[in-house]
């Protein structure tokens, strides 16, 4: 299915969603507080949501788990953010909990054949659980199916593998409301920018990933939606794995081409790092930046009164332990929601500090409390 169509579909969803009244009646603030507890994203199947709160095991729950010895393996597409450095904590955190050791970890980088292999090297110590993200929802499709056939309880981050059903291959995928999150970073652009409005761009994911393109489905929708002042002039994909790099390319060719450009929208942090650069490349102080993800270098410059005006964040820590959790009802046999979502956290410098408490269960590191202004 095309970006265009997606918008198309998004945008309707979030009419529904919103009512008759346009969020464009009301101010970007307003709609950043409507936003509270809610959660906007449907699954990867079009499953409704649920939360995440009503997922849990009770004492005598865990004492049947920890009695099984069960082992469990976290497949990463990617390991090298914040994100997923939250996520296998949560995970890590839970499953000492429930008495299940922990035997692997992996990192395909981006790379769905590397994954695959992981896969097949992690069944060879025959896992109880593994709870993974696919790199690519086709390619990888047969190294889970094999690992389901062969009894593996199998929970997913934010994706699932093409062909795959819950309730029979897997147990549930866990994701944050990246629809939610989408629609949290256009009002904070808005917010931004003010009444005026003014020209941006958009820097988005160029895969056949269901999360980031809900991301970009979102953000594109609310703007358009919702604040006709607002014009995006340009947009252009990534792809990695270079999402630094490769946006700070993208970035400089849309200020080059779009003299007035106001603000660029990037798809996660890590490509909004490339973002930033490009903006100090040329001279762009002015440039208004918001992203999805709160990750310790964009923390830095939100807190310094920087690019990034604003955010929209996952809870890693809170869906790594809901995972677990999806994997104890694997064990016991526990029928399980299809797909369970936390909602969107908004992140501005006023609430920055708190907001990384909620999203890693820690205190900011020194390097974002040094920097507030």
């Amino acid at each position: 299915m095309s970006f265009l169509k997606h918008t198309s579909l998004a945008a309707m969803a979030l009419g529904a969603i919103l009512g008759a009244t346009p969020v464009a009646a009301q101010s970007a603030a307003e709609a950043l507080e409507q936003l509270a507890g809610q959660v906007l994203s449907t699954g990867p199947n079009g499953e409704a949501p649920t939360a995440a709160s009503e997922i849990s095991l009770s004492e005598a729950d865990l004492e049947a788990i920890r009695a099984m010895n069960a082992t469990a393996a976290i497949v990463l597409h990617y390991g090298g953010n914040d994100w997923s450095q939250a996520q296998v904590n949560g995970l890590r955190h839970q499953f000492e909990i429930m008495g299940i050791e922990v035997i692997a970890v992996t990192d395909a980088g981006f790379s769905a054949a590397t994954q695959m292999s992981d896969i097949e090297t992690i069944m060879a110590q025959n896992p109880s659980i593994i709870v993974s993200i696919p790199t690519d929802p086709v390619a990888t499709a047969s190294a889970y199916r094999m690992a389901a056939e062969r009894g593996v309880e199998l929970v997913f981050m934010d994706n699932v593998p093409a062909g795959l059903t819950a309730g029979e291959d897997y147990v549930s995928v866990v994701s944050a409301d990246n629809y939610g999150n989408g629609v949290a970073s256009a009002h904070l652009m808005a917010q931004a920018l003010g009444e005026e409005g003014g020209e941006i761009g958009i820097v988005y994911h160029a895969a056949d990933f269901f999360v980031t393109r809900q991301r970009y489905d979102a953000f594109r929708a609310t703007i358009e939606e919702n604040y006709p002042n607002i014009e995006i002039v340009a947009e252009q994909g990534i792809g990695g794995p270079d999402f630094i790099g490769d946006a700070e390319r993208v970035a400089s060719a849309m200020m080059i081409s779009n003299r007035g450009i106001d603000g660029i929208w990037a798809v996660w942090d890590v490509p909004a790092e490339g973002v930033i650069a490009a903006a100090r490349a040329a001279g762009r102080d002015d440039l208004i930046i918001t992203t999805i993800d709160l990750g310790e270098n964009v923390a830095i410059d939100m807190a310094r009164g920087g690019y990034i005006h604003g955010l929209g964040a996952q809870r890693p820590f809170e869906q790594g332990v809901t995972e677990a959790i999806l994997a104890g009802y694997g064990l016991l046999d526990r029928e399980a929601p299809a797909y369970v979502a936390l909602p969107a956290l908004p992140v501005m410098q006023d609430n920055l500090l708190d907001a990384w408490e909620e999203v890693y269960s820690t205190e900011a590191p020194a390097t974002v409390v040094g920097s507030m202004q």
